[in-house]
């Protein structure tokens, strides 16, 4: 109960005793004392009914405010677990994606480990080099040399580099055994051993099968689809590297082999260039010729055109001379029976005479 109305009641009740022990001790009227008590009972009841009524209020109150807050915490969680939820799907794509990852690394583990499989590996990482770079009249893959050997691909270039062959195939099973870590260090040793001498006998075997005196250049390309390779011969078998140049083969990787076919397409094109300045050439060969024909003609032209205003020159003084003889022998005076041209006229002209003589002077 709330203390105001506890003290309310403790108030009536000691109104009450005072007013009972007033009546016992005064001996009062017992209608009066009925009266005041009930007076102070509807006082009571009226507090009473009026507190009550607050107290219902503020717990209303109170209620509505409560269940405000927990449909804002409601609301709060709902939305916490829809984020929880798209979280979690996202989650699910990436573990998806990283399984495909995952097995898509194992099966390009597998086609390193069969020999077949990885040249295979090799020519279609080859072809998608060249295609990119070097334009089609520029290469042909799988290319048959006249000593009946098939190069992966070979590079056309003009004189004086020559056509360049390119083997895609490469060793990997000692090296992958010469760098694997759960192997006993003697046996890395011997696999590294047996790796140097595979990679010399694939060297020499490139040199032998596809430079060929008169068809390709004195050089032949060795691609090592994987770089680690390419960085491991490098670092740390240099007598490799000295012994591929000795045998004139290039080694090279998926980075270099893209700068050695960047050259080869500026060669390519350099030639085309060269191609095209020779036909332009002979092309200004052929309009100086016309040109030479041309200046003759005009040539000529003037020419006739210098003869045709001579001519001009000269029928134009004749006809003045003719016309100055005219007017001499108009001038003649042959005596009475031959009228000047004035009398001529007016004979013909008799009315024209008389109007000249009717004209005032």
């Amino acid at each position: 109960m709330d203390p105001s109305a506890f003290a309310l009641v403790v108030v009536g009740l000691v109104l009450i005793g005072m007013n009972a022990a007033a009546l016992w001790r005064g001996r009062t009227s017992r209608k009066d004392e009925d009266s005041g008590v009930r007076t102070l009972l509807a006082r009571l009841d009226a507090r009473l009914d009026e507190q009550g009524r607050r107290q219902v209020e503020d717990a209303r109150a109170l209620r509505a405010e409560i269940d405000k807050r927990l449909a804002g915490g409601f609301d709060r969680t709902d939305r916490t677990f829809a984020d929880v939820v798209r979280r979690l799907a996202l989650v699910d794509k990436a573990q998806e994606r990283i399984t495909e990852l995952s097995s898509n690394v194992v099966s390009l583990r597998e086609i390193l480990a069969d020999r077949s499989a990885r040249g295979a590996f090799g020519e279609v990482q080859l072809h998608a080099l060249v295609t990119n770079i070097i334009p089609p009249d520029g290469y042909r893959m799988q290319h048959t040399l006249s000593n009946g050997r098939r190069a992966d691909c070979i590079l056309f270039l003009p004189p004086p580099t020559g056509n360049i062959a390119i083997d895609s195939k490469f060793p990997l099973s000692n090296f992958r055994r010469k760098v694997d870590p759960s192997l006993p260090r003697p046996e890395r040793l011997r696999a590294g051993r047996a790796f140097v001498r595979d990679v010399k006998a694939h060297v020499a075997d490139i040199a032998a099968k596809y430079i060929v005196p008169g068809e390709t250049c004195d050089s032949a390309v060795l691609f090592l689809p994987a770089e680690s390779v390419f960085a491991e011969i490098h670092a740390s078998h240099p007598e490799l590297v000295e012994f591929a140049f000795r045998k004139k083969v290039w080694l090279t990787s998926p980075t270099t082999l893209m700068a050695v076919l960047t050259t080869a397409r500026s060669v390519l094109k350099d030639e085309a260039t060269r191609r095209e300045v020779h036909l332009i050439r002979e092309h200004l060969r052929l309009l100086g010729k016309d040109f030479a024909r041309f200046e003759s003609n005009i040539e000529k032209l003037a020419n006739h055109i210098r003869l045709a205003g001579d001519d001009a020159q000269r029928t134009r003084a004749a006809s003045r001379r003719i016309g100055a003889r005219f007017r001499k022998i108009d001038e003649l005076d042959l005596g009475p029976d031959f009228p000047t041209p004035d009398e001529r006229g007016r004979k013909r002209d008799p009315g024209a005479s008389r109007l000249r003589s009717q004209a005032p002077t």
